[in-house]
């Protein structure tokens, strides 16, 4: 007869219960951030597409977050969630198109800052309004894991982006539905298609 096991320790539960946190944001927040770091790189731009959908989601997780019961800390939360109503605000008050003026470029960098920092932000925020328990799993050394990868993913993208043309072509930008970004090597599309 084999005895049973002994139950396992509860900081190896923690420890697996951390791990799994740490993977779950590392896989959102580089899912959210690689395609936005693409085309920053690919195109020189961040579509519109992109920064509407951070809005939504940044609108969206405010609204969660200004109805949380009142113990909770939610200032710094709700100001990182208005960043990208603060690009929309700026582009419709005070961006006039055809100028390349000072104003003009404050916006694009906030926009940028808003697509490339905000997704994380927002995705974060979200995990910890739906899960309130999430961010405590986490300790500090792992969150500055998940920034390193997600750092790390974000600058390998907008690398991939800018270098697209040596293992894409047009027709593979063509053939997904986008637009072929400058340089792009042309020919039929290539990927895996052999």
């Amino acid at each position: 007869m084999t005895e049973p096991a002994p139950p396992e320790a509860p900081a190896a539960d923690a420890d697996r219960a951390s791990t799994r946190a740490t993977g779950v944001v590392i896989v959102g927040m580089s899912i959210a951030l690689w395609w936005p770091a693409f085309t920053l790189g690919a195109w020189g731009t961040l579509f519109f597409d992109q920064m509407l959908t951070v809005w939504a989601a940044s609108v969206g997780a405010l609204v969660v977050v200004l109805i949380q019961p009142r113990g909770r800390p939610r200032v710094l939360k709700a100001l990182a969630l208005l960043v990208p109503s603060l690009w929309i605000v700026l582009n419709l008050v005070l961006v006039d198109s055809e100028d390349g003026d000072a104003v003009t470029i404050i916006v694009s960098l906030v926009a940028i800052f808003a697509a490339i920092l905000g997704l994380p932000i927002t995705i974060w925020v979200l995990a910890r309004v739906v899960w309130p328990e999430f961010g405590e799993d986490i300790a500090w050394g792992r969150r500055l894991i998940v920034l390193g990868a997600v750092i790390l993913i974000a600058v390998a993208s907008f690398y991939l982006g800018a270098n697209q043309s040596r293992f894409l072509t047009c027709g593979d930008f063509t053939i997904s539905g986008n637009s072929e970004p400058p340089g792009c090597t042309p020919g039929p599309p290539d990927i895996l298609t052999e």
